[in-house]
């Protein structure tokens, strides 16, 4: 890859990651708020700062939304950097969207929830795991793996 090339991939990354992470943390976020009501980012909060934060003011409400954005960007992040190696999740955005959906999902209430400061680890109700199946398949993983399918290379956009 010469520099311009390099150069100009760069933004391409970015605008990747950052159309999936903000498009996948924003419907993530309205769902928390429908399903958990308008104190849904206190309780992301808490994951870091523990019950307090629960009854934390304005501060401890950007926080959460702050942290809920960073994780989502994060998971767009590893989405976009394990499609340089595995062309196949760009090739098939549906098929590996639902999957990494289910795999966000899988991490983060069996690995992130335990170990955060509120040490969340159930009991999951049945509706409860299908919405939250669903929820990470078809609102998280479906949004980034197509945004890194749209943006991530120059040639993909013009040749769709």
């Amino acid at each position: 890859m010469n520099t311009a090339a390099a150069i100009s991939a760069k933004p391409r990354a970015l605008l990747a990651i950052a159309v999936g992470g903000f498009t996948a943390g924003t419907f993530d976020l309205i769902m928390a708020f429908i399903s958990f009501g308008l104190r849904a980012p206190r309780g992301i909060a808490g994951g870091l700062v523990g019950r307090a934060a629960l009854t934390g003011g304005v501060g401890m409400y950007v926080l959460g939304i702050f942290l809920h954005y960073f994780i989502a960007i994060s998971a767009a992040a590893i989405y976009y950097g394990a499609s340089r190696r595995l062309t196949f999740l760009k090739e098939h955005p549906l098929v590996c969207g639902l999957y990494y959906g289910i795999a966000i999902f899988l991490v983060m209430n069996l690995i992130v929830l335990p170990l955060s400061a509120i040490h969340f680890h159930g009991p999951f109700t049945l509706k409860g795991l299908i919405q939250g199946l669903l929820v990470h398949m078809i609102l998280i993983g479906l949004p980034i793996s197509y945004s890194v399918r749209t943006y991530s290379d120059e040639a993909q956009i013009f040749s769709s």
